[in-house]
């Protein structure tokens, strides 16, 4: 079965791999009366100097350089942090880590990521260019803007599990094919999206909240009622797809069962019905001269022929037998 994008190692970046140091890419954007703050593959002292600027946190640049952080929002009189976790799609490597740190403030957001959420890249490049006309009108739109993207292609991601539940399906009947490899790993799949998609329903939530005394107009909260609304179905596919894939676990499960079971019956029966032969040649299989043949009349089978009969009939009647009990 071909999987769309569930391979056989996940790209986690922790211990095995090497971290890999790219060049910082701070990009500004203006928008009406604020800034956007992008800045791609952070460094230590571009974070630093950032934060000497907008009198962020010291403890909050410190999360930003965190390779692997757990989500989570703190709030300011003036400004507030987040940290967002979003699983990048590679088609070569399956679903990765992305880690997302905003500073939002009522003038200025900061973004900072690592590059690999491709969505957040996309829309930086729409900002920048005129011919979209992508105009954005406070900082709390913008926000909105960003989780909307990376919210969108959650949903993307759900669709595509759907997809490969589909072929699966297709699959775990098939007595010709093994899936239970295919299982383990979308199941593993499932649920590293699962754990990264929970907290997010709390912290839009709360960013929702939290942003609105940055914003006069009221219409904010149908814009992240949307995106909520967006998380609050690709959690409900999450856990349909989880209770399929036990379903498709139990159902593998028992069907191997079931073919090992056929397997092992049909060789004991083989093996039963070989017992009389076995018991006979036990007794006649030495290098001796058969008890009731001549020596020397080299032509005389009888004997031959009876213990052929008697190895050969006692396994017709068990035959018989088994067959009536339906064991055969």
């Amino acid at each position: 079965m071909k999987r769309r994008f569930i391979p056989e190692r996940l790209f986690h970046g922790r211990q095995d791999q090497k971290i890999k140091y790219l060049p910082t890419k701070i990009q500004t954007i203006q928008g009406d009366g604020f800034r956007w703050i992008d800045v791609l593959n952070p460094q230590r002292e571009d974070v630093e100097s950032l934060a000497a600027e907008f009198n962020l946190h010291s403890l909050n640049v410190e999360d930003c350089m965190a390779k692997f952080e757990l989500p989570k929002l703190d709030s300011y009189d003036d400004h507030f942090f987040v940290i967002l976790s979003f699983p990048p799609l590679d088609e070569k490597k399956g679903l990765g880590y992305g880690q997302l740190s905003m500073f939002v403030g009522s003038d200025y957001v900061i973004t900072i990521h690592q590059g690999d959420l491709q969505p957040l890249n996309d829309l930086v490049l729409a900002s920048q260019d005129p011919k979209t006309n992508h105009s954005i009108k406070s900082t709390a739109f913008l926000v909105h803007d960003i989780l909307d993207v990376l919210v969108d292609d959650l949903l993307h991601m759900s669709r595509k599990i759907i997809a490969n539940l589909e072929d699966l399906e297709e699959q775990v009947f098939d007595d010709a094919i093994s899936v239970a490899r295919e299982i383990s790993f979308l199941r593993r799949d499932i649920n590293k999206l699962r754990r990264m998609v929970r907290p997010l329903q709390r912290l839009v939530n709360a960013i929702s909240s939290d942003i609105e005394r940055f914003e006069s107009e009221k219409s904010l909260e149908l814009y992240f009622g949307d995106v909520i609304d967006h998380i609050d179905k690709v959690v409900e596919t999450l856990e349909e797809s989880r209770e399929t894939m036990e379903i498709y676990k139990d159902t593998d499960f028992m069907l191997s069962t079931e073919k090992t079971n056929k397997v092992l019956a049909v060789l004991t029966i083989i093996f039963t019905l070989a017992i009389p032969a076995t018991v006979i040649g036990t007794f006649y299989g030495m290098n001796v001269y058969l008890p009731g043949v001549d020596p020397d009349s080299p032509g005389d089978y009888g004997a031959f022929v009876v213990i052929v009969l008697a190895s050969i009939i006692p396994a017709m009647v068990m035959a018989a037998y088994f067959r009536r009990l339906g064991w055969m």
